[in-house]
């Protein structure tokens, strides 16, 4: 035997042994041995982050290694995702990503830099949001009826996201198009920024998740007008549901995931997703995701994978029937 075949021999051998390890299961009961990081693309205190820390820090405990989350927002969650996508596919840098940015944007950016198909594995998403409907107090408003009313008459109003492609800016639109009501987006690229501008009466409505107009709702500057969901929020108690507030016909939830760069080996697809679903049936986190306006939500890899496909089919039929224009 020459050498170079020798060589040759040995370089195979030593793909196969690597290739052996990478899909046996004592390959994902290993992981992990150090860190992971969780890029989160909205910032800090956003209704996304907010929840995202509460299950990060269980599986935390429970994996016994530190989650570090990076938010890194930025063009409607798309400048971290990016970032995320294009990651080692090695299980230490993972993403939290919301409707927009690994479902909605698909269609309405020309080019994401990335495919949420192609370059994402959704291990799970997590949780999910009812759409809560919110007026500035500085509006002569006091329920849902009152706010249609006072929009068709005053055709234009301002409402805020967290982004453009946002399930809270398709929320709006989707509220415009059962009601027939004209409104003007208003993207922020710090939800934090929202708050000040919604009891201002500047930014006077949203279609929002909890977390993000909590601060205003609880300093009297804004109030709930319904949430589009069939139940009330723990959160929320004596905010009606549309159907009990008149508008039966507007439902609308957003989700948050989290997903991992494609070609992340599957045993540790499969180990995050087991760890996802045990601190999610924890009741301490069961009851603060409620506190904070989201249910808890958990899928299979197959089935997170069809959920993830049906989503962005969704999104694409809701932004075409919208004609919102492609973003270049």
């Amino acid at each position: 035997m020459t050498n170079r075949t020798t060589r040759r021999v040995v370089f195979c051998a030593a793909l196969s042994l690597a290739a052996s390890f990478a899909i046996s299961p004592g390959y994902g009961q290993q992981y992990p041995s150090h860190p992971i990081t969780v890029v989160i693309p909205f910032a800090g205190g956003s209704a996304s982050d907010v929840v995202s820390r509460i299950m990060l820090d269980k599986m935390s405990k429970n994996m016994g290694q530190p989650i570090i989350i990076e938010n890194r927002p930025g063009a409607g969650g798309n400048s971290g995702t990016q970032q995320g996508a294009h990651a080692a596919p090695d299980g230490y840098t993972l993403i939290g990503g919301g409707s927009g940015p690994v479902a909605a944007n698909l269609t309405l950016y020309k080019n994401l830099g990335y495919d949420p198909l192609k370059d994402l594995e959704m291990i799970s998403p997590f949780a999910g949001f009812t759409i809560v409907i919110v007026a500035s107090q500085k509006l002569p408003v006091k329920s849902l009826k009152d706010m249609i009313a006072y929009a068709k008459a005053n055709p234009g109003m301002n409402y805020g996201s967290v982004g453009i492609g946002s399930s809270q800016h398709l929320a709006g639109e989707y509220f415009g198009q059962v009601t027939g009501v004209k409104l003007t987006h208003v993207p922020y690229r710090n939800i934090a920024q929202y708050g000040p501008d919604l009891i201002a009466g500047t930014v006077p409505l949203g279609f929002q998740w909890f977390p993000n107009v909590a601060g205003p709702i609880n300093a009297k500057g804004a109030i709930p007008l319904a949430v589009a969901g069939d139940q009330r929020l723990p959160a929320l108690p004596d905010t009606p549901t549309t159907a009990e507030a008149g508008l039966p016909q507007y439902k609308v939830s957003g989700w948050f995931a989290l997903l991992a760069p494609a070609g992340t080996p599957k045993p540790i697809l499969e180990r995050l997703n087991k760890e996802l679903t045990t601190a999610l049936n924890d009741p301490a986190v069961r009851q603060s995701f409620g506190q904070n306006g989201a249910v808890t939500m958990a899928l299979s890899l197959d089935a997170a994978k069809k959920f993830h496909a049906d989503e962005i089919a969704k999104y694409r039929d809701i932004i075409t029937k919208a004609g919102i224009k492609q973003i270049e």
